[in-house]
């Protein structure tokens, strides 16, 4: 699915089934992401997003079924050379200095950011000479996501971006991923927090037991769902909070029962209550989230 872009995909997935020994975290996925899109992978601990990512950065090939990156085999090397990934968790050298980090991988590029000048657009330019090893675990969180672009990628793999980032930072960050998906990078991101998936994709794809469950864009995902909820103060100023199907008819309900009501609002689900309804219930036991905590 390609929405509202034009061009061959830059991300190509066909049909790819990955197991680990008898879990199988793949199963016939079929996804396309075309040029300039930002796309939102949501779903539980194991249903597949980062064994996806791993495949499309090369990390690892499929069991069956087809991987392209730029048209190539993303196990090529020269396919990835305007690749940009940052895993879940990134091992970096505790007494190098920020600077010296972002300098040692510029160096792998032919036209990287200046050093300053990407530390300066990330909100770490302060921590230049600071040792890595000394960062919080935000800190280190920018700093991998800034390392991501250092070499002016086309595609960018983001697995939980955020994670680890008090509420500002994240704001930061988000709007620094917003600045280079403006400028036509293509992104492909997994989270475990809703708001993040709701705040920055315009297409969600929605992954639970290696399978694609949904895969549209976010209004449509929230339209699929087709639930309201319904919230009122009853007698006594006692707040009851309802999730329908159909919200008119359910005030109308409300209405020619007679019973006692004031504050009426009525919203569209959130992300989290789509999930939950195209997963079955699954987001239960998903470990989402919607607060992220400075460590």
């Amino acid at each position: 699915m390609n929405l509202n872009h034009d061009g061959e995909p830059v991300v190509s997935v066909d049909d790819v089934t990955r197991t680990f020994g008898d879990v199988v975290a793949l199963d016939h996925v079929s996804l396309d992401v075309g040029p300039g899109e930002l796309v939102g992978l949501l779903g539980p601990n194991g249903a597949g997003k980062s064994t996806l990512l791993s495949l499309v950065s090369g990390l690892r090939r499929p069991d069956a079924g087809t991987v392209r990156l730029l048209g190539q085999d993303p196990t090529d090397p020269a396919a990835r050379a305007t690749l940009g990934m940052t895993p879940q968790e990134t091992g970096l050298p505790a007494t190098l200095r920020v600077a010296e980090v972002v300098d040692f991988v510029a160096g792998h590029y032919p036209d990287p950011v200046p050093t300053p000048e990407l530390l300066e657009q990330f909100g770490i330019a302060e921590l230049a000479r600071r040792q890595t090893g000394s960062l919080s675990g935000g800190q280190k969180r920018r700093l991998a996501v800034a390392l991501a672009m250092t070499g002016r990628p086309r595609v960018v793999l983001l697995d939980e971006p955020t994670t680890g980032l008090d509420v500002a930072g994240r704001t930061a960050l988000w709007d620094t991923i917003r600045a280079c998906h403006q400028a036509g990078v293509t992104i492909l991101l997994t989270s475990h927090y809703l708001e993040e998936i709701q705040a920055l994709a315009e297409r969600v794809v929605v992954i639970d037991h290696g399978r694609v469950l949904a895969d549209d864009s976010l209004p449509a995902i929230l339209e699929r769902v087709g639930a309201s909820r319904v919230s009122y103060a009853g007698p006594g100023g006692v707040r009851e909070e309802h999730v329908v199907s159909d919200s008119d008819e359910f005030v109308r309900d409300l209405v020619r029962s007679g019973a006692e009501f004031t504050g009426l609002e009525i919203r569209h689900a959130s992300l989290e209550e789509a999930f939950t309804a195209l997963t079955g219930g699954a987001a239960e036991n998903a470990d989402l989230t919607t607060e992220g905590v400075e460590r």
